[in-house]
Order: C-alpha cells, then structure tokens, then sequence
C-alpha cells in the first residue's frame, strides 16, 4: 500500500510544475492531532506511511466488496536518520492489540479512549471513507512516544498507478498459488494466478500480492508484511539500480501528488521536493526493514515488551540498526561515533569565569581539534566561552545525535542544549581526550534478536525470507 509514499520519497525531484502539483495534493486536518504528543524529534526524522484499505469510490474495483469505510491495510513508522543516508522502516502488525487515544471525529467531537484494541481501527474511528490519519498518528505516537513528523497517505488506485508508472516490480513467491486458494468456493482448482519464484508485477497484479494472504505460507498477516517489506525493498532497489531520467520525472510527481493524502507539513509541492531532496543520498543496503517484536495473543497480535520499548528507544536515539544484529555484540569505536558528526565544529579557546586565557586552555583547545581533525570532522578553534571542570558539548536544535557523538572523544563530557544552532566544544580543566580506537561509551540501547533477526535491507533478495511459517524461504 505505502509504495506511491515511497516512490515520493526516492523519486520527487522535479523542481518545475508547482502551480498543477499543487492542485494535485491532497492534505488532512491536523486538528485531529493531539495536543498531547511527544517532544519534537532531535535526530532524524519520522514518517508514517499507511496504506489505506478502502472500497469507497475507484478503489471498489480494486479493493472488492465491503465497507465504504478507510482502513488502514498496511502501516509502517519510518525513521530517517540524520543526514537523510539510512532508515529503518518498522511494520505495525494491523492485528496488534495497543491503547488508542482520543480522536477527533466528524462532528468535532472527540472520542473516548480504547484500551487494547486492534491497531488498524484507529484509522477507522470516525467510520468515514477516507479514513482518519490523524488517529493513527496519535496512536503511534503514544504506543511509541516518539513525534511522528509527516505522514503520507497511499490508496489502492494510486498503489496500481504507481506501480505502473516505475514499469513493473520484480516479487517473489515461495509457491504456485491458483485461484481456488484465493475463493475457497471454488470446486476446481483453476487458473494460476502467481508462479513459484520470481516475476515482475504492476498495476492490479501489483496490489493483489501485496495484499495477498490465503494460499502461501501459513496464511498469517505477518508472512504477508514481510511479502511487502521484500516488495518494497525491491522498489527501492530498482529505482536505484535504473536512476531517474528526464521523461519520468514529471508523470511520477504528478501520479503521486494526485494519489497521496499527506499531513499540512508536507502540503505544496515545494515542501515535498525539498523533503525528497533531503534523502536523495540514502542506498539500498542503508535502507532496513522489521517487524515490531510481536506474539500471538488468541486470534489477534501482543507487541512483546520489553523488546519493542528498546527499538523505539533505539530509533529515538537516532542508533542505527543492521540486519542480523543486536547492536550489543561489537560497541562502536569513538572513531566511528564520531564519523556521525557531519556539521562543522568549533572549539572554544576559553579560561575560567573572569579569568583571562591561559597556555593550559589553549593546549586544551589544540589537542582537541587535532583529534576531531585525524576523524576527519570539520574543526575551527576559536575563542570564548566559559571553562568548568568537565568539557561540554553544546548544541542546537536537531543536532542532539551529533554532540551525543561528539562526546564520546571526551573524558566525562557533558552536553548541553542551546538555542543558538551549532555544535562546540568548551575542554573543561579535567580535560581529557579518548582514542580513536577506543569503545566508545555513548547511549547505546542493547537490542534482543527478535528485533534485528528477521530484518531485511532493499538490497536483500527478493526471495529470501519472504513468508512466515509453512512454505517460507529462509
């Protein structure tokens, strides 16, 4: 459901047609978000992208029979890391039993709080067709507590169109499913509607395995999540691989502009092109795919805790995650803590309060930036501030990730918050420097293999560890 969303995100780069763009997008009310929401996001960015399973209007030809009411088939909390290089697109079983907050309604009236109910009815509160995102985003944020920043909207017409516009997407299947295995009325076993292994898909056939779930593997909405991961790891993949030309650019941004719901941060085409601008440097092997840590609970879906409290711990700190590893077996080194830091540093040449400089501040001063200079981070020394016994790191707003890093070269550094943008170094008296080899000792969360085990980047093949259960690949 979220590929028109990400097509967005890689592809968006036109900087002509504004004014019929525009026209094009389509916004929620974001009075429907809590007042009540996490603090505002320091490393990094988060994206929700939802896949609405509605068949109301054009997506009932699409969708099939039912209600005309949004539903959220497919979610995923997306967190970009700082820089725009790398992300980790984590999947929220729809069946996962969670609290959902109070949420605004039609009438604006709000509603009343649930306690552990299914996830995907959030987006259905309010039992309109075009769903409520704003709901959704509330729930997140308070299952979570991390600020989601954007959220972008996909329908099953703009999926099939989006799909057809990138020229087919390269899927996998573990077995050969017939049409009988998708209408269990059927007597005979009829025509096969996907082969075993691999082929390319858009349109219709696109959004039909994507939303597939009888007839492969054990059946289970999570086989189908990690069906989705690989397809939108190989969406990624073959953007990357083809590159963009000329002739695409403008069909793509004006395919997605019409078919995407998007929060009001992300309402013109100017503030989309300057968001998709942001990420143009990410590679498929530095984009990563999982599931929350989750268990059966009856019929419906438990997140398991604490495991799923330290992945959103992990991403609030901005801590990059690898699949097949817990990120507690090799600590990084200052040296490569301090690769992080991609904005320029200055190191304050400072004495004490009211105290002119001195020979041992500004040697201090020196070692420092000599250090952050074999890291190769870009270093200026200049003069004031006010030396304490601890070096402080002080930093401005968004560049928390960055001092965390930055610290980790000090003896016992300490960092400290400003309004003022910019990253600087003020040695303490107790001064003292840590090697570059050495194991850097920063907020690193210790992550259970039920995060990182079953992860898979969009470099990964497209037929490996595809379904769940029976008929997996491993």
């Amino acid at each position: 459901m979220v590929l028109a969303a990400l097509v967005v995100i890689v592809l968006l780069v036109a900087s002509v047609g504004y004014v019929e763009l525009d026209r094009n997008i389509h916004t929620f009310s974001g009075k429907g978000i809590s007042r009540h929401r996490p603090p505002p996001t320091v490393a990094g960015q988060n994206i929700l992208l939802i896949g609405s399973d509605t068949r109301a209007g054009a997506d009932s030809s699409l969708g099939g029979k039912g209600e005309k009411v949004g539903r959220s088939d497919t979610t995923l909390l997306v967190h970009v890391y700082q820089g725009g290089k790398r992300a980790v697109a984590v999947s929220i079983p729809r069946d996962s039993l969670v609290d959902i907050p109070r949420c605004a309604l039609p009438d604006g009236k709000w509603s009343q709080p649930q306690h552990d109910v299914m996830f995907n009815g959030a987006f259905s509160v309010g039992q309109t067709a075009s769903g409520n995102p704003a709901c959704t985003v509330n729930t997140v944020e308070k299952l979570t507590g991390m600020r989601v920043d954007h959220t972008i909207v996909v329908d099953f017409k703009g999926f099939a169109a989006m799909t057809q516009i990138v020229g087919g997407v390269p899927v996998c299947m573990p077995n050969t499913v017939y049409q009988d295995d998708l209408d269990p009325n059927r007597t005979t076993r009829g025509k096969v509607v996907f082969h075993k292994g691999i082929q390319k898909v858009s349109g219709r056939r696109a959004l039909d395995y994507v939303r597939l779930r009888h007839g492969v593997g054990d059946g289970s909405d999570i086989g189908r999540m990690r069906r989705q991961q690989a397809f939108l790891g190989s969406v990624v993949a073959k953007i990357r691989k083809e590159g963009i030309t000329p002739t695409h650019i403008l069909p793509l941004a004006k395919a997605a502009t019409r078919y995407l719901t998007v929060d009001p941060g992300l309402g013109s085409a100017r503030k989309l092109l300057e968001f998709v601008l942001s990420l143009r440097h990410m590679t498929e092997s530095n984009v990563v795919f999982l599931t929350a840590p989750w268990r059966y609970d009856g019929p419906r879906v438990a997140l398991v805790h604490p495991d799923v409290d330290r992945l959103w711990k992990a991403l609030k700190n901005d801590q990059p995650l690898r699949p097949g590893t817990t990120g507690s077996r090799k600590k990084p080194t200052v040296g490569q803590r301090l690769a992080m830091v991609t904005d320029p540093v200055t190191v304050l040449d400072s004495g004490g309060p009211g105290a002119p400089r001195s020979a041992a501040a500004r040697q201090a001063a020196q070692q420092a930036a000599r250090l952050l200079r074999r890291a190769k981070v870009h270093v200026q020394v200049s003069t004031g501030g006010q030396r304490a016994a601890h070096t402080v790191v002080e930093y401005g707003p968004g560049q928390r990730a960055q001092a965390l890093a930055l610290a980790t070269a000090f003896v016992a550094a300490r960092t400290h918050a400003t309004s003022r943008p910019g990253l600087r170094v003020v040695p303490g008296s107790r001064h003292g420097l840590h090697p570059l080899g050495s194991v850097a000792k920063g907020p690193v969360v210790k992550l259970p293999k039920s995060v990182t085990q079953d992860a898979r980047s969009a470099a990964t093949g497209p037929c490996k560890g595809i379904s769940y259960g029976a008929g997996s690949t491993p």
